[in-house]
């Protein structure tokens, strides 16, 4: 029997201190199995989704497993579902046969979007630079963005600062270090794969960023001609070059034919090619005198020669 007339319905605590909002939040944060074809990737994605032996181990968890972890995407106003996070489970899945997949539908704009795409992405182990540059650069602009609209900072300035700090800081890497990675996004696509492939070093290819698009189309052929990589000093001269208007092909392949300072001062013999001709018992050292002996053989029979 109700007290005073009242006929009331006894609800759980999660109901009754819950708001209306925070219930369409848990409807929409639960699991949906989405159909594959339905997932678009994420616009400008920047991390490379590679058929590597990586991504074989995942599809083979992905077969006898499935897919554990759900992943997050949000509507596209055109249809269909736009992936934020789990780019290499949704490839993983297609080479495994699956026909859905489970998913996080979030309600996101753009700037939210790129930041939980670049934040879940940049959590992996091996991220090439030139990912790392793109994520970073997208995820600046994010932040700028917001900073806009929310009014950080009072000047446009004061706004790039503080994005470039809040960029280095939840990656591990100090503010210049986040703008030397930007500097990457300025270079032609044939430069940046050789980034990538460890072709040309870090700091050396963010002082070629400076030369514009012909620059460094002269600077590859040069580059490509002198069959050399270039050294920090020499990436630095030809980037003082340019800005002084000297740079021409025939400049960057002077620079880049001449001999660098630690070749001029050493020289380096890989050890896989030393032990094509020494037994596998040789220990360096042992390698060492043997090499020094067979030169003074050698020495002592030009000396023979010349002497006739």
């Amino acid at each position: 029997m109700t007290k005073g007339g009242l006929n009331m319905s006894l609800k759980g605590a999660d109901d009754i201190f819950s708001t209306e909002e925070s219930r369409q939040e848990q409807q929409r944060e639960q699991v949906q199995q989405i159909p594959i074809a339905e997932l678009h990737p994420f616009t400008n994605h920047p991390f490379k989704v590679l058929d590597d032996e990586s991504m074989q181990r995942t599809v083979e968890s992905v077969e006898q497993y499935g897919v554990l972890s759900p992943l997050i995407a949000r509507p596209r106003p055109e249809g269909g579902y736009e992936i934020i996070s789990g780019h290499r489970r949704q490839h993983a899945a297609q080479l495994a046969g699956l026909d859905t997949l489970p998913v996080i539908v979030r309600q996101m704009d753009d700037n939210a979007a790129v930041l939980l795409m670049v934040d879940s992405n940049l959590q992996r182990e091996n991220i090439l630079p030139s990912e790392r540059a793109f994520a970073y650069k997208m995820k600046l602009e994010a932040l700028k963005k917001q900073g806009a609209r929310s009014d950080l900072t009072s000047s446009q300035v004061g706004m790039k600062l503080q994005a470039l700090d809040i960029v280095g800081r939840e990656a591990g890497d100090s503010r210049n270090q986040v703008h030397r990675f930007i500097r990457l996004t300025h270079l032609i696509p044939e430069l940046l794969d050789m980034v990538d492939e460890k072709k040309i070093a870090f700091n050396p290819a963010v002082e070629l960023s400076y030369l514009d698009e012909s620059q460094q189309r002269d600077f590859l052929e040069a580059m490509e001609d002198t069959q050399n990589a270039p050294s920090l000093f020499q990436a630095q001269r030809l980037k003082k070059l340019a800005m002084e208007g000297s740079f021409s092909y025939d400049v960057a392949f002077a620079v880049m034919g001449e001999a660098k300072k630690d070749e001029l001062d050493k020289v380096v013999i890989k050890n896989e090619t030393l032990r094509k001709y020494f037994p596998r018992s040789y220990t360096p050292k042992q390698m060492e005198d043997t090499i020094i002996r067979l030169l003074e053989q050698w020495q002592r029979k030009r000396q023979r020669q010349d002497e006739r």
